[in-house]
């Protein structure tokens, strides 16, 4: 199959581009949208095998088992024993699967458990930057719970199930509203409705402040240094989050974004009105944290799931667990 062989290496060839491309920055990729051809390519080379390839082999290892039965017979009534010819041999090669099948569809029942595992349960993610400490620390690798708040379809997004609505208080993985190929974490502060006042260092939602308890200092290894660290009480559980005096409280260099009317900024932070079909994030790293205050809200379509678990840091293995 000389034209199979070098569809397949053109195929195979575009995919190691592609990755290599992104892999040193020449593109921005896309990892749901390259599982999503490798499971559609896989599994045409899958069917194509299964129901036209196999068979033909099958058949031709068939017609090899026929004609040498006929030739032993041919031999047998002319008196001769010994034949120099190894059928099942010969069978095994004829039933071989080729290369280009064995990189194709011999990969599919692995990337299509990948693919959908990924799309419609858990997904992982390594936490890239600071923002999330003391919570989450640079180099968690985290699962991402896909069904909590309603299973979608991959790439396109179209929500399938209702699933439940986002909390105040939840760690939520959602698609960065400027770039939507970028993925950020952060927690939700403020859900559809919410005034969410963040002034003089001090989180308020409908007027009510929230309450803070300060606990020892965090020291962050990366830094070198302790931070003022605090207990959070905004949603069914209580969380970790710092807060420096020092660090000034205004927020500079907000950007323009859908409903940004929404928001008032002064020299003491900002008071924003949460829109329907939208969530407002802050990163619980509060004074080092590029969350909604700069850069809006984060609607209902960009939302990727909830983060539940710590599977690994390779360099604490401690840290598996829950976090919150």
């Amino acid at each position: 199959m000389p034209f199979m062989q070098t569809l397949t290496a053109l195929v195979l060839a575009a995919f190691a581009g592609y990755m290599g491309a992104w892999y040193f920055g020449a593109l921005e990729g896309d990892f749901e949208l390259l599982l999503f051809l490798a499971t559609v390519v896989t599994a045409a080379y899958w069917l194509a095998e299964r129901f036209y390839f196999l068979p033909r082999r099958r058949r031709a290892a068939q017609a090899v088992a026929s004609t040498a039965a006929q030739r032993r017979a041919e031999l047998d009534r002319l008196g001769i024993e010994k034949v120099d010819l190894d059928v099942e041999e010969t069978q095994r090669k004829l039933l071989r699967q080729p290369w280009w099948l064995d990189w194709t569809a011999g990969l599919f029942p692995v990337i299509a458990v990948v693919f959908l595992l990924r799309s419609f349960l858990f997904e992982p993610f390594k936490i890239p930057s600071g923002s999330m400490i003391p919570t989450l620390l640079v180099g968690d690798l985290i699962l991402v719970n896909k069904y909590t708040y309603g299973v979608r379809l991959p790439v396109v997004r179209t929500r399938l199930t209702q699933g439940t609505a986002p909390q105040r208080g939840d760690v939520m993985v959602f698609r960065y509203p400027p770039k939507p190929s970028l993925a950020y974490i952060k927690r939700v502060v403020g859900v559809p409705g919410d005034e969410v006042a963040y002034l003089n260092k001090r989180l308020t939602i409908n007027g009510q402040p929230i309450k803070t308890a300060p606990l020892p200092d965090f020291f962050d290894a990366d830094a070198m240094r302790y931070f003022p660290q605090f207990e959070e009480h905004l949603g069914a559980r209580p969380h970790r989050m710092l807060n420096s005096p020092e660090a000034p409280a205004f927020v500079q260099g907000a950007s323009q974004f859908a409903y940004r009317d929404n928001c008032r900024y002064s020299i003491e932070g900002v008071v924003c009105k949460v829109p329907a079909g939208h969530y407002f994030m802050m990163g619980d790293n509060r004074d080092n944290s590029l969350d909604s205050r700069y850069w809006g809200f984060v609607p209902e379509a960009n939302i990727v799931g909830k983060a539940v678990l710590i599977w690994m840091n390779f360099s604490s293995l401690k840290r598996i667990g829950t976090f919150d």
